[in-house]
């Protein structure tokens, strides 16, 4: 009989049936696809499991409430529920962007569920304050709230290429797009809502296991000010630059995503 969560999250397994287990959360618009040049690079030595959020990708349209996914805590439940049910423990959680978050928010909800947390382009705050530099301003994400809910397709060909930040790489701007565009427009705006005006700032300093933060050095959504404050604020974490451009490592460098973690997983 196929689980519930199977469907609900259109989770799939592959690897090593007997390896540690490594769970890839997506992030904000996009599904688990776009970690296909970094997850078959662990297969030999882990199990190996990937997710859509639900809204997103090809998780159960049927699944999403806006009321239960107004807030990151109802995506990092799914997280811990899809990873009990597969048995994980003193897992690997890879996670890029909200989804980090998400991730972050999973490990302290269930403490000893991963023992490595791998963080891409992380972000616990997008909005500026007095004392904290997250990127933008109130009114910027205002701003792109508001055109996401009036016009998704339109908002999601203008960001895609921004996100993505090379433009050197059309396929993947392309993809990035297409990506955007397929998620149903009012799970993209719960979803926004719940990524871009959150703070979670104050999870950081709790966070037991060993974490490695990838940040790139030249990222429109997560700059290097919020690298650097996630380092600072995570217990004994490990900071690696990736050089490259835009907000997707995973896929515009995958390469040296792959050899960041590989030596932080030793």
């Amino acid at each position: 009989m196929v689980s519930p969560l199977v469907i609900r999250n259109n989770v799939r397994i592959s690897g090593r049936a007997d390896g540690r287990a490594m769970v890839f959360v997506h992030g904000f618009g996009c599904a688990q696809g776009v970690w296909r040049a970094v997850s078959p690079a662990f297969e030999a030595d882990h199990r190996v499991v990937l997710y859509d959020h639900v809204g997103s990708g090809n998780a159960d349209p049927s699944a999403y409430s806006a009321q239960r996914y107004a807030s990151l805590g109802a995506y990092a439940e799914d997280l811990v529920e899809i990873a009990e049910s597969l048995g994980v423990q003193g897992g690997v959680m890879v996670g890029h962007s909200v989804g980090a978050t998400i991730g972050i928010l999973a490990a302290r909800l269930r403490p000893g569920l991963f023992d490595h947390l791998v963080l891409v382009g992380p972000s616990p705050r997008y909005v500026n304050t007095a004392d904290y530099v997250g990127g933008f301003e109130q009114r910027d994400i205002d701003d792109l709230l508001d055109t996401l809910a009036s016009n998704h397709l339109g908002w999601s060909r203008q960001m895609a290429p921004v996100i993505m930040g090379r433009p050197d790489r059309p396929d993947l701007e392309a993809e990035l797009t297409e990506s955007f565009c397929r998620t149903d427009p009012r799970a993209a705006e719960g979803f926004a809502r719940a990524t871009f005006l959150a703070d979670n700032r104050e999870d950081l300093p709790h966070i037991q296991a060993r974490t490695l933060v990838l940040q790139c050095t030249d990222d429109p959504i997560a700059p290097v000010a919020v690298g650097d404050y996630v380092h600072r604020q995570i217990p004994g974490s490990q900071l690696v630059a990736v050089e490259t451009s835009g907000h997707c490592p995973h896929m515009s460098e995958p390469d040296a995503v792959i050899r960041a973690m590989r030596d932080f997983l030793r």
